[in-house]
């Protein structure tokens, strides 16, 4: 039976991001310390204030809006095959004023506090940006899942869930799949919730299995809305596909799905990385191939036909189309400038540094952000909690469908903002998002 500690923090009050570990079963990596600029909720921060400024908003909404509403700090004991092990974890609620909390949960080594939060944030923007009624949640749990077995990721998600009790729930906060967690940890996720109900609430979560209430078409949302912003961004430039070059930094879930869908619109996808390094063949790669090699090999690297180069080389790479398809803050002022891409589109959450993104502007580079190019997967969350809640379920072709439509529509949007005001993109979109926060919140004083 694993023991639970909770500490609810309320706004703005500091958390310490030390974790306690006893008899770990795994070897667990400190987290990496970050510079100042490097932080990914100073920068949640900054780029809101970049946009509230541009809007010439009251500076008492940037206030309630720079800070999460609600934070949970968990730590919580499971025992394992190799002793106890204590475990950190964290619930971030940003803002539900257009809809209930919605945003994933990661398993790795360097989740943080300051990391969630941001991450909450963002996902408050993106559900508003595409125009679906969620807020932003975030939740991650400090462990290295790569070292653990199955049954110990199962205790610790059981464990977890147990910790986080009504803070989450099916018309409060739905949680979903991000690093390292996937379809297989919502089941658990739904299941524990469950038994604590007492009753089946299918709802609870979404990237769940079809045979428990997931939706068709959530496992490659991600890499598919992604796609879809990288053709409309191509129509939008005036650029042809069969002449235009990506980089792919990242082959889990997003970045293979994401090139799959680029090499089938005539892309020539010339680069892919992942954790262990990249590969390169300026004539392009075949995805399929990769996906068949790393199956095989647990990495990209050693392709045939293909040269090795690193994750730091590939974002370097001349190309029209670069995906940072990773974690945060990989594009930074140290290497922005030596960015070729024409075009950013923004898998990963937070992959460019506010310092990094002036840098590029300076250059001309154009940058699709996260809170748009990545929406797709929240947008069949959606989709999927819809469905749960109607036990009524539609098609793949239905799913891609309504989230091609609700995308294409989203970006438009944002495109004319962008040209309405002379702004980049990122700006323009959080205007949009942040109007449709402030409309809500302040209809509802």
């Amino acid at each position: 039976m694993a023991t639970t500690a909770r500490k609810k923090v309320g706004e703005r009050q500091k958390v310490s991001l030390t974790p306690s570990h006893s008899n770990s079963p795994s070897k667990e990596k400190k987290p990496v310390k970050k510079s100042h600029n490097d932080n990914p909720f100073h920068n949640a921060q900054r780029q809101l204030k970049e946009a509230f400024d541009r809007m010439k908003l009251d500076k008492e909404w940037y206030e309630v809006l720079k800070e999460p509403k609600e934070v949970l700090e968990v730590t919580f004991s499971v025992h394992t095959e190799k002793g106890l092990h204590v475990f950190k974890g964290y619930r971030v609620h940003h803002n539900d004023s257009r809809g209930p909390y919605k945003g994933g949960v990661r398993y790795h080594p360097n989740v943080s506090m300051d990391e969630v939060k941001a991450l909450a944030m963002w996902m408050t923007w993106k559900c508003a940006v595409v125009d679906i009624p969620f807020g932003g949640a975030k939740g991650g749990v400090i462990c290295n899942p790569k070292d653990m077995s199955r049954l110990e990721l199962e205790n610790m998600t059981r464990a977890y869930i147990r910790a986080l009790g009504d803070f989450i729930g099916p018309m409060k906060d739905i949680p979903a799949p991000d690093v390292y967690t996937d379809a297989q940890t919502m089941a658990w996720i739904m299941d524990e919730y469950s038994k604590g109900k007492d009753r089946n609430v299918f709802s609870v979560v979404t990237g769940k299995p079809p045979t428990l209430g997931g939706s068709l078409g959530r496992e490659c949302a991600t890499g598919c809305g992604l796609a879809f912003m990288a053709r409309e961004t191509m129509k939008y430039y005036k650029m042809d596909p069969a002449k235009t070059k990506a980089a792919v930094q990242g082959y889990g879930n997003l970045g293979s799905i994401a090139s799959q869908r680029l090499y089938e619109m005539g892309v020539k996808v010339i680069a892919v990385s992942d954790s262990k390094g990249g590969i390169y063949n300026e004539n392009g790669l075949n995805p399929h191939e990769i996906e068949t090699h790393k199956a095989k090999t647990g990495s990209v690297v050693g392709l045939k036909g293909a040269k090795t180069i690193t994750n730091s080389q590939l974002l370097e790479l001349k190309c029209d189309l670069l995906l940072p398809c990773a974690l945060e803050s990989q594009i930074t002022q140290e290497n922005a400038g030596k960015i070729k891409a024409r075009i950013i589109l923004e898998g990963a959450n937070g992959p460019t540094t506010p310092e990094a993104e002036k840098i590029l502007n300076r250059k001309g580079v154009i940058v699709v952000p996260d809170v748009l190019a990545n929406a797709g997967g929240v947008t069949v969350s959606y989709f999927e909690w819809v469905q749960d809640l109607q036990s009524y379920f539609w098609t793949e072709e239905d799913v891609n469908s309504r989230m091609d439509i609700i995308m294409t529509k989203a970006f438009h949007n944002v495109v004319t903002l962008m040209e309405k005001y002379k702004v980049p993109m990122r700006t323009a979109a959080y205007m949009l998002a942040i109007q449709r926060v402030l409309d809500a919140m302040k209809k509802r004083d």
